[in-house]
């Protein structure tokens, strides 16, 4: 039976994987080796250097572009290694239109090191399609996106920016660590590329760094392909296997994400002392109906800002004890951090505020624990933080 006709949890387990032949191991082994015997100059198993290609790695490619209903997938050292070889796609004097609530990291590769070798780009609120025509110069060679958006969780209509893109000869990237293939698939939804930091929820146990990239364009995938190679950010064998084992159960740990972080934010909106939730499962979010249109469910991230200065959000962030304040998000516990000074650090204050990161944003991972036990240590520390 092909992939494309199995249900998504059953390819998890099992799509670009295989009982390995020489021992009949289940698991893919972890090949531990850079280079490979030749028959003669040339002639292989189609391994010859463990940079252009190795046995692990594409086990994971082949996995996650079944998952994200693409043809070629090709991953990366790290979710920033992924995006710069997008990125490294364009040449000097493209433009880039991109949204300006965004991971960043992201913004602080875009403007401190491509901006200096000569691409430009544009940060514009992608939830309006408006503003991101307005944007578009004949330059526009790439619009890149988040949905659901870090921090804010906005929620972006892919389909009516890829429509867009297309009558003007533009691709299309989405940067879909939020959703994960489980969720949403851009591609499905007329995107030219799904970018991921593996990191995440696709790895899932906050043990690994890796990225991905996956396209069903076979021009792209041969350009990325080069860039890959020749640019050297790979994934080492181990990083690979991780990621695989957290693909297995991707699909179980992401309903158990949504199922306790719909609680949370309920129980959050009716706080006395929350201010705001951002959350797209929330009927009065307004993504919700797009969401609910692009997305299979609404994810485990959520954002809120509590009734009160910066300095009760810093405190109430260091009072949780089943949340973890930490940097990342995707993993199965629990995490609480502070936008404005660890994860959105990067991005200057006046480019936070004007795209409504306030800086006493909060945003939580919410993990696989009880949720019951999450809504009680959240309250704790709120009340902590009067």
């Amino acid at each position: 039976m092909k992939d494309e006709q199995l249900g998504f949890a059953t390819r998890a387990v099992h799509a670009g994987q295989s009982a390995d032949p020489a021992t009949g191991a289940i698991m893919t082994p972890v090949y531990l080796t850079y280079t490979y015997v030749q028959e003669t100059p040339g002639k292989h198993k189609g391994f010859d250097y463990a940079r252009t290609v190795h046995p692990t790695r594409l086990a994971l490619e082949r996995n996650l572009a079944s998952l994200e209903g693409g043809k070629f997938g090709l991953c990366f050292a790290s979710g920033m290694a992924a995006t710069s070889t997008v990125i490294e796609t364009l040449s000097a004097g493209d433009h880039v239109v991109s949204g300006n609530d965004i991971y960043g990291g992201t913004y602080r590769v875009f403007t401190k090191v491509f901006q200096r070798l000569g691409l430009t780009f544009t940060f514009v609120n992608a939830y309006d399609l408006k503003a991101i025509e307005a944007a578009i110069t004949p330059k526009t060679k790439l619009i890149w996106l988040e949905t659901p958006t870090n921090p804010l969780l906005q929620i972006v209509d892919i389909k009516a920016v890829a429509d867009l893109a297309k009558k003007r000869g533009i691709k299309v990237a989405v940067d879909n660590t939020f959703a994960t293939p489980y969720l949403q698939r851009p591609l499905e939804l007329g995107a030219d590329l799904a970018v991921h930091s593996t990191t995440k929820y696709l790895g899932g146990h906050s043990d690994v760094v890796g990225g991905a990239v996956v396209t069903s364009d076979p021009a792209l995938h041969e350009q990325l392909k080069v860039l890959q190679n020749a640019v050297g950010a790979v994934p080492g064998p181990m990083d690979c296997f991780l990621v695989l084992r957290g693909t297995k159960t991707l699909s179980l740990r992401m309903e158990r994400h949504c199922v306790n972080a719909r609680k949370v934010a309920d129980h959050l909106a009716k706080h006395a002392d929350v201010a705001k939730v951002h959350y797209p499962g929330l009927a009065g979010h307004r993504g919700h109906e797009v969401a609910k249109t692009q997305m299979r469910d609404f994810g485990g991230m959520i954002s809120f800002e509590l009734k009160a200065d910066m300095d009760r959000a810093m405190k109430m962030i260091s009072s949780t004890k089943v949340f973890s304040l930490a940097e990342s998000l995707g993993g199965v516990e629990s995490l609480i951090g502070h936008p404005a000074s660890m994860t959105h650090g990067s991005i200057p204050r006046e480019e936070r505020l004007k795209a409504g990161l306030a800086d006493g944003l909060i945003r939580l991972s919410v993990g696989i624990e009880d949720a019951d036990d999450l809504i009680a240590d959240l309250d704790r520390a709120i009340a902590t933080s009067k």
